[in-house]
């Protein structure tokens, strides 16, 4: 890799070191950087301006929701930052994924931008700001380790209002306009503090949250965008399980991370990441509910828990969840626990519907896994006492599924009113994903349920009628997997 943030010295080539930003160059140009070098690089470059550039698909949508939230919050200056670049280690940075608000109302996701909605008599007035290309006449795109030579092309202001259907202007004027705003001002902070500094007087915290909430539970029910790019992402993340059963026996000569790997590709190939870290857990990993370590052995005869899912180039992601033998078959113990956590799964399903309370769905699958312990002798009925008290608990341990969009637990700032308290409309997606887990040294249950997790997760959309499985296509019902495993593996 080259080394972008610390060029040659003077004294070795001539061009600048890391100590000497862009901003105190001596006319114009770095120290040590002669008159002609620097002449021969301002010229015979050609003219690449984009002038065929389509709207965003989203651009339609981003404006109806911008228009609800000014209708929210009429005669009030609205700030929503991308976010900014965050160092990994040194000079290295975390590939940037921008705020949701912002992506969400803007359909832009690149670092540094800030939607700014001004305050009009009829409304909103929506304007970007952005870093405009790189500057060839100053030297940035060439010395600059932010540069178009170093990190590639920005898309020029022009460009970006064909892009986004928004006026766009230069970000390094934001926070002098944010420092003169006037009247009230709202910003989703966390994200860019020079643009909370700025605003540090106008702002309180009580009034900035009502915006967060806000945008969070607009993100509740999803528009028909929304719904097809969930579905790519289900669609891609059953192919990344389809990837990771054919190559199951490369897994058992390494170790959980080739699974990780395996999925991840197919993650980059068809959408702009994981979701969220891919837990990739065999054997007695599968009963830690968040495994993302993944560097466990993978053997033949245990379980593989594999939660994983791709998210979209416009960062809606799916989150899927099979438990799968890695031999090919379930034995009779795994799926006898494998089978009670489907058929929880089934009444949880089932339990999703318009007009529903949304903690049914969590009530129904709940009730058959208490129902379940009960039978198998493990803790002591009658199964309502079990669910008033919680018992079932220890080894349930989770909610049965969450809201599902541009975050992997999205709306996560919605009132618990709205929320779990709430009720189901059409457009909403959650998961449904029951799970029993017997830990390694859970000395009430017999020894050979120890070290036994299964979890089983789908990806459900609310419809008019009832609701529908985004992810129906991965097989669930135990004697299925394994059809299917032993399609794939030839």
């Amino acid at each position: 890799m080259a080394d972008q943030q610390r060029p040659e010295t003077p004294d070795e080539q001539g061009e600048p070191t890391s100590e000497e930003p862009i901003k105190q160059r001596k006319n114009g140009l770095y120290p040590g950087v002669s008159d002609e070098l620097a002449e021969n690089m301002r010229t015979g470059w050609a003219d690449t301006e984009l002038r065929d550039l389509e709207p965003v698909p989203q651009a339609g949508r981003t404006a109806e929701r911008r228009a609800k939230l000014s209708a929210r919050f009429p005669g009030e200056r609205l700030v929503i930052p991308a976010g900014n670049l965050k160092t990994r280690s040194n000079d290295t940075e975390y590939p940037f994924r921008s705020s949701v608000e912002y992506a969400y109302l803007a359909g832009n996701q690149t670092e540094d931008g800030v939607l700014v909605m001004e305050p009009t008599a009829d409304g909103h007035e929506a304007v970007l700001y952005l870093l405009p290309r790189s500057n060839r006449e100053n030297g940035e795109f060439w010395l600059d380790g932010q540069g178009e030579l170093w990190v590639g092309r920005r898309h020029s202001l022009t460009e970006a209002e064909r892009l986004y259907g928004l006026p766009c202007r230069d970000v390094r004027t934001v926070a002098d306009v944010l420092r003169e705003a006037r009247g009230d001002v709202r910003v989703v902070r966390g994200h860019d503090a020079g643009v909370e500094a700025a605003l540090a007087d106008k702002t309180t915290a009580e009034r900035d949250e009502e915006l967060r909430v806000f945008l969070s539970e607009m993100r509740l029910v999803k528009d028909d965008f929304e719904v097809g790019e969930l579905q790519k992402a289900v669609d891609s993340t059953v192919r990344g399980f389809e990837d990771v059963v054919r190559v199951l026996d490369k897994a058992e000569a390494t170790s959980e991370r080739y699974i990780e790997g395996t999925f991840f590709l197919r993650a980059r190939v068809e959408g702009n990441d994981v979701g969220y870290g891919s837990i990739c857990a065999a054997g007695p990993h599968a009963t830690t509910l968040h495994w993302v370590r993944n560097d466990g052995p993978v053997r033949s005869g245990d379980l593989l828990l594999l939660d994983a899912g791709v998210e979209t180039h416009t960062l809606y992601t799916a989150d899927v969840t099979r438990t799968l033998p890695i031999s090919g078959r379930f034995t009779d113990l795994q799926r006898k626990i494998y089978d009670a956590v489907y058929d929880a799964q089934e009444a949880g399903i089932a339990a999703v519907q318009p007009g529903a309370k949304y903690l049914d769905f969590h009530h129904a699958a709940q009730r058959v896994l208490a129902e379940r312990l009960v039978e198998w002798g493990l803790v002591e009925g009658p199964v309502e006492r079990v669910l008033e008290l919680g018992l079932q608990r220890r080894w349930t341990l989770h909610g049965t599924g969450h809201m599902l969009g541009m975050d992997v637990h999205d709306c996560a700032v919605a009132r618990r009113e709205t929320y779990a308290e709430g009720t189901l409309e059409p457009g909403m997606c959650l998961t449904v994903e029951p799970g029993l887990y017997f830990q390694l040294d859970d000395l009430t249950v017999p020894e050979e349920y120890r070290g036994i997790g299964v979890r089983i997760e789908d990806d459900i959309l609310v419809t008019e009628d009832g609701n529908r499985n985004l992810s129906a296509a991965l097989p669930r019902r135990s004697d299925e997997v394994e059809a299917w495993m032993a399609r794939l593996r030839g």
